[in-house]
C-alpha cells in the first residue's frame, strides 16, 4: 500500500484528455446511431455508444474517489450531471460504493454496493422467502436486466423509498432520466430514441453489471470474515484482474484492473496498468476473462462454502450434503 501511493497522483492534462475525448467519442458513436440511414450502422452506433458510455461512468466512478479533478468544479458539475442522468446519484453511489471498498468480501451477510453471498449452512437454514431472494438476487437476468434491477431500482427507487429525505438526489436522478427519454420519443420519434439512448443504456448497465459482479465473484476469490479480514488480502486474493485487449481495456476505462484499484483508490484510471506493471506483488493476481467458459464459470458461483474455502453452484452444494 505504501509503495502504491507514488501511482495516487493525478496528471491535470490526462484527466481532461481522458474526459473530453470520451464525450467526444459518446457524441460521435451517438451521431451514428441517430442519423445514419442503415440500420445495421445505427445499430453499431449505439453498441459503441453504450460501450463509451460505460468508459464515462469509470471517469465519473474515479471522480467520486477523489483520484481525478478534486480541484475543478467544472469537471465536477459535468460529472455529477453524468450521475443524475445515468441512475447513480452522487450521494447514493459514493456511500454504496465506499461502504463496498471498506468492506469487500466480508462474510458477514451486507450486500451494500455488491452482490449478496450466503454460506451454504446459512442457505439451508434460510427460509423459503430468504432462499427464493437469494436465489434471485445472484440470478443471471439480474445482471441481464441491470439497466432496471441494478441502476433504477439498487440505486434509485431503493434508497428513495428507504429514506427520501436524505435520498432526494435519488427522486431527481429518475426524473432526469426519463425527461431525457420523453424528450427524445416527442422530438425524434421511437426508433431514434431507442438506438441513441435506450439501448445504449441498457449495454452499457448490463456489462456494468456483470463487472460488478465478476470483479469479486470468480473461481479462486478468498472470503474472509470479519475477524480474519484485512484490507490488503481483500484486495489482492478477493478482487480480480479482468484480462481484456486494448481496446476493451479503453472502453471499461481499466476497470479490469480491479486488484489494483481496491488496494489504493486513489489511483487514477489511467494510471492503473503502470502500477500492476511496476509493483511485483500485484503481478499475479486472480485472473479470469471475457471467454464465455470464464463467464459461465463465474455465473455459476452462487453459495459460499466455508469447509471448501471456496465458491459453489447450488447443484455442489446440493451433493456435498447429501455426501
Amino acid at each position: 500500500m505504501i509503495a502504491s501511493r507514488r501511482f495516487a497522483q493525478e496528471t491535470g492534462f490526462r484527466s481532461w484528455w481522458n474526459l473530453l475525448s470520451t464525450l467526444s467519442a459518446l457524441a460521435f458513436f451517438g451521431s451514428v446511431a441517430a442519423f445514419s440511414q442503415h440500420i445495421w450502422m445505427r445499430g453499431l452506433g449505439s453498441l459503441l455508444t453504450g460501450l463509451v458510455i460505460v468508459r464515462l461512468f469509470v471517469v465519473y466512478h474515479d471522480y467520486q474517489h477523489r483520484a481525478i479533478f478534486r480541484g475543478s468544479r467544472l469537471a465536477g458539475k459535468l460529472l455529477d450531471l453524468y450521475g443524475y442522468l445515468m441512475l447513480t446519484p452522487p450521494s447514493i453511489w459514493k456511500q454504496s460504493h465506499d461502504h463496498h471498498h471498506r468492506n469487500n468480501s466480508q462474510l458477514f451477510g451486507s450486500d451494500v454496493g455488491s452482490f449478496p453471498i450466503l454460506t451454504t449452512g446459512d442457505y439451508r437454514a434460510a427460509g423459503w422467502r430468504t432462499r427464493l431472494w437469494y436465489r434471485s438476487a445472484r440470478h443471471p437476468s439480474v445482471l441481464l436486466l441491470g439497466y432496471l434491477t441494478v441502476f433504477a431500482y439498487l440505486m434509485c427507487v431503493r434508497p428513495l423509498l428507504a429514506d427520501p429525505r436524505q435520498h432526494w438526489d435519488a427522486a431527481l436522478s429518475l426524473c432526469a432520466h426519463t425527461s431525457i427519454i420523453a424528450c427524445l420519443l416527442w422530438f425524434t420519434g421511437l426508433p431514434t430514441t431507442l438506438f441513441v439512448f435506450v439501448m445504449p443504456t441498457w449495454i452499457a448497465t448490463t456489462l456494468g453489471a456483470y463487472l460488478f459482479y465478476v470483479q469479486h465473484n470468480f473461481p479462486g476469490v478468498r472470503l474472509r470474515g470479519i475477524e480474519g479480514w484485512s484490507y490488503c488480502q481483500a484486495a489482492l486474493s478477493s478482487s480480480s484482474y479482468l484480462e481484456m485487449g486494448r481496446v476493451m481495456n479503453w472502453l471499461t476505462g481499466n476497470i479490469g484492473y480491479h486488484h489494483v484499484h481496491h488496494l489504493n483508490a486513489k489511483i487514477p484510471f489511467y494510471r492503473l496498468p503502470e502500477a500492476m506493471a511496476e509493483l511485483p506483488r500485484l503481478q499475479t493476481p486472480p485472473t479470469t476473462t471475457f471467454r464465455l467458459r470464464d463467464v459461465f464459470g463465474c455465473l455459476r458461483l452462487k453459495l459460499w462454502d466455508e469447509s471448501q474455502d471456496r465458491f459453489v453452484s447450488f447443484s455442489e452444494a446440493a451433493a456435498s450434503r447429501t455426501d
